[in-house]
């Protein structure tokens, strides 16, 4: 992962900032995160404690996060030792991904106490573990380890606190010379089997050194003249120093070959350059996207991957911004998957019943043959007697008048046969316009579930509940409680928070992320000047541009803010109908979020996420 050891030391670098600071508020917005709202000599920050499974880290952040209206217990723990507390130290285990935070408290007697907050960043199995230091005695943490769960260590309430078992490798930042570096890289080599033969030089079948021409292990192996193996490729160099080194990463140990030029020969030069950087806090906080989509970043420029570059005066920032987005969709997918489910399944349920309906129609169509027959065979009653299987009459209608043979039912009379096909035709006539109906309704209901779809897709932690309590009013989910009264529905004025952006010519443009947003903005927010923006017949959002005077540059931008926030955002050439918010109407009876509306245009536009990230945005209570 890109957070390694050097990544840490430079946050917990910038985290020295906080010694002396008062922890003001403790929040458990989930059950991976802590936020600690940390006040000093000056300033405010929240620091970001996370142990979650694949996307543990420390760092200032300014993301705005929701917090549940009970606090789990954890939270509340470290409420009772640590809010109020001063932080005394901030500092990382080695080279290691572990961050130990130590407070001074006032404990119930009033007598001041140390507690520690020690954060493993370690994947999965990542923690936040809250602790006496005095006693080596945990207090509880975040996520419980049993003996069932590990042999070698117990992470539960009043066991001794055991750190993560140690991975044998050497700090990048103690070695002195090259003989020493080569000899690590060599104990790595040899210890993942990674001896590679020597080619070319007569002498294949002995080992030599790795780092070429500093003498130390490995450097006088015959056919070599302290030249040292000179074989590995770039990847077994990184190998080596992913191997030998605590917190040298994968990513960094391949920036650290590329800037050796790939040879085994340069490699230290390379190495004691940038240890030299990060020995004296000199870092180069950058992010980079290459042009697969992914991104990584670092403590340090990454010249060996292409993409697009961006750099940032702190680690911290750089965290906040890399793990914002991320972050955000995981803990909506988290809070969704439930919901995703339900509207799964209810389409689902929807496109079943519609094919059964279109093949009642179908046999609907078949209506106008059975009066035909009804109406033939009443008009041959002469020629039929009860007990016929069948009866051969005229066909009058066709003008060659062709003999058609009719099914009877032997155990009617005659007449009783004729008026069984009229009743069938008479079922078949009235359950079309039904049918239709129904047809109609369930096309409507799947329209409405691919919105609300849509919302989800595109909702924040604060949109969620906003969608629960729509499926609930709506009856597909049963009523659980929220912002709503004893009785279920909403209270008068609750208004939802609205996304607002600002065009490029200062033109406040809102945008509804879900129906219920989708309704305020249309049908409570517009006023008759107001432009009205919305996909051509495509699930999205409904957007609002302020006012009568804007330019051409705000109606594209506008546009293409629907466009992003529609099922089409990965399409081109999207078509975006725009028209004056008093054509616009929500008909009696229509589900959140439907409208119909007149006099539109539409405009073609293919939706740019880098323009609708680069204008001004808030959300806002309007």
């Amino acid at each position: 992962m890109s957070l390694d050891g050097i990544v840490t030391r430079a946050l917990v670098h910038e985290l020295q900032a906080l010694k002396g600071a008062r922890i003001h508020k403790i929040y458990q917005p989930t059950e991976n995160e802590i936020v600690l709202h940390v006040r000093g000599q000056g300033f405010g920050r929240k620091l970001l404690l996370s142990a979650h499974p694949s996307l543990p880290r420390i760092h200032y952040t300014e993301q705005p996060w929701t917090n549940p209206m009970e606090p789990p217990m954890f939270c509340m723990l470290l409420r009772k030792h640590c809010e109020g507390g001063i932080i005394e130290e901030i500092r990382q285990d080695g080279m290691e991904r572990i961050v130990w935070i130590d407070i001074r408290h006032r404990d119930e007697l009033g007598d001041l106490s140390i507690k520690r907050l020690a954060l493993e960043i370690m994947g999965r199995h990542s923690n936040l573990i809250l602790l006496d230091p005095a006693s080596g005695t945990i207090l509880d943490s975040i996520r419980h380890v049993t003996p069932a769960i590990s042999s070698y260590r117990v992470v539960m309430p009043g066991t001794a606190y055991v750190p993560p078992p140690p991975q044998g490798k050497s700090n990048p930042l103690d070695v002195v010379g090259e003989a020493a570096f080569a000899a690590e890289l060599e104990k790595a080599l040899q210890g993942s089997g990674g001896r590679a033969e020597r080619k070319g030089n007569g002498s294949g079948d002995r080992d030599g050194g790795v780092a070429g021409s500093g003498g130390g292990a490995g450097s006088g192996g015959e056919g070599g003249e302290g030249g040292g193996r000179t074989d590995l490729s770039p990847k077994e160099l990184a190998g080596a120093l992913v191997g030998a080194f605590s917190g040298v990463s994968p990513l960094l140990a391949k920036e650290i070959v590329h800037r050796a030029g790939g040879e085994a020969a340069s490699l230290w030069p390379a190495f004691r350059g940038l240890m030299a950087e990060f020995a004296g806090h000199r870092y180069e906080p950058t992010m980079i996207e290459t042009p697969d989509g992914r991104t990584s970043f670092s403590a340090v420029r990454l010249t060996h991957l292409q993409g697009t570059e961006r750099s940032f005066g702190t680690m911290n920032e750089c965290l906040d911004v890399y793990y914002g987005d991320k972050a955000e969709r995981d803990l909506v997918r988290q809070r969704t998957t439930d919901l995703a489910r339900l509207l799964a399944n209810e389409t689902a349920k929807n496109e079943k019943k519609l094919e059964k309906l279109r093949e009642t129609l179908l046999e609907a169509d078949e209506a106008d043959r059975f009066r035909r027959l009804g109406e033939l065979l009443t008009a041959h009653l002469h020629q039929v007697k009860r007990g016929d299987a069948s009866a051969e009459v005229v066909d009058y209608y066709e003008e060659e008048q062709p003999t058609v043979a009719i099914p009877l039912d032997p155990l009617l009379t005659p007449t009783e046969n004729a008026q069984k096909y009229f009743r069938k035709y008479n079922k078949l006539k009235n359950s079309r316009a039904v049918v239709t109906e129904q047809i109609e309704g369930a096309e409507e209901e799947i329209r409405y579930l691919e919105s609300v779809l849509q919302g989800l897709e595109t909702a924040t932690p604060a949109d969620i509940e906003e969608i629960r309590e729509e499926l609930t009013e709506q009856g597909y989910i049963r009523f659980r409680g929220s912002r709503k009264g004893a009785n279920g529905k909403k209270r008068k004025g609750d208004r939802p928070a609205i996304l607002c952006y600002t065009s490029s010519e200062g033109v406040p443009i809102y945008v509804g992320k879900n129906n219920t947003q989708n309704d305020y903005v249309t049908n409570r927010l517009g006023q008759p000047t107001d432009t009205w923006l919305h996909t051509k017949d495509i699930p999205g959002s409904h957007v609002l541009i302020r006012g009568a005077d804007f330019g051409e540059a705000t109606l594209h931008e506008a546009a293409m803010i629907a466009a992003y926030y529609s099922k089409a955002k990965e399409s081109s050439g999207v078509p975006v109908d725009y028209t004056r918010i008093r054509l616009v109407r929500k008909p009696s009876g229509a589900k959140p979020g439907f409208v119909i509306y007149e006099g539109q245009k539409t405009l073609y536009v293919t939706p740019d996420e880098a323009l609708v990230r680069s204008l001004p945005s808030a959300v806002k209570q309007v």
